[in-house]
């Protein structure tokens, strides 16, 4: 007999273990994820009277996987336009709260005497919150779709990223050097570089390949293709120094502007269920009881630090960022924990030899506890606020309750200078960032095939002229985009001393797209920089100047911004688009979500009259979409559907509180569904059968027997369908449709006959 393989031994023992105490935390009406590393502690090497995985490093690569598909299903539903249209409110509140923690962190490890390596990369450790635990805990709470949650998970994102930049920053100083100013810019901007690449390529292929495969396109077929880009990320994201998980989320939030968005989130689903039900298993392996009682004082001080810090420095950090009070303390209390850059963190100063044994695990189990306490961190801060709001002065409360909109009527004029140089500036890094990829791709790949077809300088040649063939329309647009903007035009006429300044800005851009075509010329050729300034500045002219180039960049551009709008502009043109006024209501803590009625609803079937929305929780519907109909401003006699998904406008108590009721009223479940299964069993009337003589209605079969007559046999093929007005004949032989129990009742009222039933279907 052949043996089973450790890996699936200890998958089984995980999903089986995790799936029994994850109902039981159901039954309790607790977090799911709580119950996923109780599970894990469960199965555990270190748990000696349960069974334990055989092979934890399986595992553990299950759970990579389930945290790189936890983040490309947060790109799904929350994209990079989210963060942009933020403005600086994110990243002002992730650098605070990065400064503070890393702070507290460093003050914590040396109040307890460790080393300066290990308070300096513990500093680390608290100062990253979890994306994955957070995001997961959002989904079990229904938060998802409140208000503050949307500028959490931004916060979120961009701490990701910026510790990518903390990394190099820690392997600076592990190495015995200050940290060089030089070696982290270029790390920032090599951050920049490839997620404008990814986005910008990604924008325009990835929407593309939908919209040409869209009719061969079935759900098995996208479910593959989705998840094949999403590790294709993940992979390239590695292969420049970031972690997977970073590249399946900047994959996500690409598909996340193709009009398949929508269906691949529904599609994904379960795989990101499955796998980010292993990581959060793995999490509650790593807790070690040994190390809990030996470090028992320090982990409780560094989860106190987590949770204080968090809720104070964090609070201030989206205060700061022009949060009011109330929306402030909800963020600053959800981050209450670290997660797996702690990890990563720790792991990295391990490998570099530099901070202590113990710290490892110390980490691991104040992660553990923190993400035991998230959900109730993320509970606690209404009636924190409520406390404060009592205790506090009210002018103050108001004060801070207002901070968010003084801090944003601040930033809204914007004069047009500032306006057309923010355009000039992102369409030049953007569209350099594209010429210096292509250039990266064609003299590293296409060259050598190039010199080794023709020879080294017909090749140089051929592959110089196709490179510059290739960045002609980007450096183009470089140089004349925003020339006939309405800034440009109202600047140019406003006065005569704005004309130098706006002519000092073409030029600065002729010089950087001219570059392009000098640094070519230069690798490719020997000519003399004199020379080759000449060929760059005719070739520039001709680019300008040619009417066919034009074109071709105009039409890349409008099929580029077609890409990045094809989900909005879908969603206009079936009627999704939301109201004009849905961007002043956030100003007022008043948004627009958007529900999926369940299947077994006690809505279904029932009208918007009968449902009382707006007297029970104070909402309104504004739409409701049924596949790829659209009702706007339904009535009161439209009817709730299974799988409807209707949009509700209120502020974030209402919603909650109405995202609680469409997820509890549902149908009870049938206890005993089985024995209603409905069957078809034939009977053949005989003279003293009782149905003899009547019509259909007399013979109460429907209605006091609950069956019904499919038809009767009259030597046809087909049944012939009963006439209502006919009457049961001796030797007639008639099908009945129903329930177990039903059909017996009929054989018990036939039993004094000699009929019987002589066929059953079942």
């Amino acid at each position: 007999m052949a043996e089973i393989p450790s890996l699936i031994e200890d998958l089984a023992l995980v999903l089986v273990v995790a799936g029994v105490v994850t109902l039981v935390f159901k039954k309790l009406k607790q977090p799911l994820v709580l119950g996923y590393i109780v599970a894990g502690f469960l199965v555990s090497p270190h748990m000696p009277y349960t069974m334990s995985v055989v092979d934890k490093g399986d595992i553990h690569t299950w759970a990579d996987i389930g945290v790189m598909f936890l983040l490309f299903s947060l790109g799904l539903d929350f994209s990079f336009k989210k963060i942009l249209k933020m403005g600086m409110a994110p990243v002002i509140a992730a650098l605070t709260i990065i400064f503070s923690m890393m702070t507290l962190g460093i003050l914590v490890g040396h109040g307890f005497g460790w080393g300066k390596m290990d308070c300096i990369f513990l500093g680390g450790m608290l100062a990253m919150s979890s994306t994955t635990i957070i995001y997961k805990a959002f989904d079990d709470l229904g938060l998802r779709q409140q208000r503050f949650a949307s500028l959490v998970m931004s916060v979120l994102i961009l701490e990701d990223v910026l510790a990518i930049v903390m990394m190099v920053m820690l392997s600076a100083i592990a190495s015995g050097n200050d940290p060089d100013g030089g070696e982290m810019l270029s790390s920032v901007l090599k951050i920049g570089f490839f997620l404008v690449l990814w986005f910008v390529v990604g924008i325009f292929l990835v929407p593309l390949f939908f919209r040409r495969t869209r009719k061969l396109m079935t759900s098995e077929t996208m479910v593959i293709v989705a998840l094949g880009l999403c590790c294709l990320m993940a992979v390239l994201s590695t292969k420049v120094g970031f972690s997977s998980a970073f590249g399946a989320f900047v994959m996500g939030s690409i598909i996340a502007e193709t009009v398949e968005a929508d269906k691949i989130i529904k599609l994904v689903e379960p795989v990101k269920n499955l796998f980010g039900a292993i990581f959060f298993v793995s999490v509650g392996m790593l807790v070690e009881p040994k190390v809990l009682v030996d470090y028992a004082i320090p982990i409780l001080v560094l989860v106190l630090t987590i949770l204080l810090g968090q809720g104070v420095f964090g609070t201030a950090g989206f205060m700061l960022s022009g949060q009011p009070l109330k929306n402030a303390m909800r963020c600053g209390f959800s981050m209450a924990q670290i997660g797996e850059f702690a990890f990563i963190i720790a792991s990295l100063g391990l490998s570099l030899g530099v901070i202590g044994d113990f710290l490892y695990p110390v980490v691991v189990a104040v992660s553990v506890i923190t993400t035991f306490l998230t959900p109730y961190m993320m509970r606690f801060a209404e009636p924190c606020y409520k406390h404060i709001e009592k205790t506090l002065p009210r002018k103050w409360v108001r004060r801070m309750n207002h901070a968010g909109n003084a801090h944003q009527n601040s930033t809204e004029e914007e004069n047009d200078w500032k306006v057309l140089l923010r355009k000039m500036l992102v369409n030049t890094v953007i569209y350099g960032i594209l010429s210096t990829a292509v250039i990266t791709l064609m003299l590293t790949f296409f060259l050598p095939f190039s010199r080794h077809a023709f020879g080294h300088w017909p090749g140089n040649a051929v592959c110089g002229l196709l490179t510059v063939l290739i960045i002609s329309p980007f450096l183009r647009s470089m140089v004349m985009k925003n020339v006939h903007s309405d800034e440009f035009r109202r600047l140019w006429t406003q006065s005569l001393l704005n004309r130098l300044p706006l002519i000092f800005t073409i030029i600065v851009r002729v010089v950087v797209a001219a570059m392009f075509i000098f640094y070519i010329c230069n690798y490719l050729t020997r000519f003399k920089n004199a020379l080759m300034i000449t060929i760059a500045g005719v070739a520039l002219i001709l680019m300008i100047l040619s009417r066919s180039l034009k074109h071709r960049s105009i039409k890349l551009e409008r099929l580029f911004i077609k890409n990045l709008r094809s989900r909005e502009i879908a969603a206009r043109v079936s009627g999704e688009r939301r109201p004009l006024f849905a961007g002043h209501l956030l100003d007022r803590d008043i948004h627009i979500s958007d529900f999926e009625v369940p299947e077994d609803s006690t809505w279904v079937g029932r009208t918007l009259k009968d449902l009382q929305f707006r007297n029970r929780f104070g909402v309104h519907v504004s739409s409701i979409l049924r596949g790829s109909q659209r009702i706007n401003i339904p009535n009161g006699s439209n009817i709730i559907f299974p799988g409807d998904r209707i949009s509700v406008i209120g502020n974030d108590e209402q919603l909650k509180v109405f995202s609680q009721a469409i997820g509890n009223e549902l149908i009870p479940e049938d206890p005993e569904i089985e024995k209603r299964e409905m069957k078809l069993r034939q009977f053949v009337l005989s003279s003293d059968t009782p149905f003899i003589g009547k019509t259909l209605a007399e013979s109460g079969i429907r209605d006091q027997y609950g069956c019904m007559v499919v038809g009767v046999e009259e030597g046809q093929e087909n049944l012939t369908m009963i006439d209502p007005q006919r009457k049961f004949e001796k030797g007639d032989i008639i099908w009945l449709v129903g329930e177990e129990n039903d059909l017996e009742k009929v054989e018990r009222q036939m039993a004094a006959s000699p009929t019987i039933p002589t066929t059953s279907r079942e």
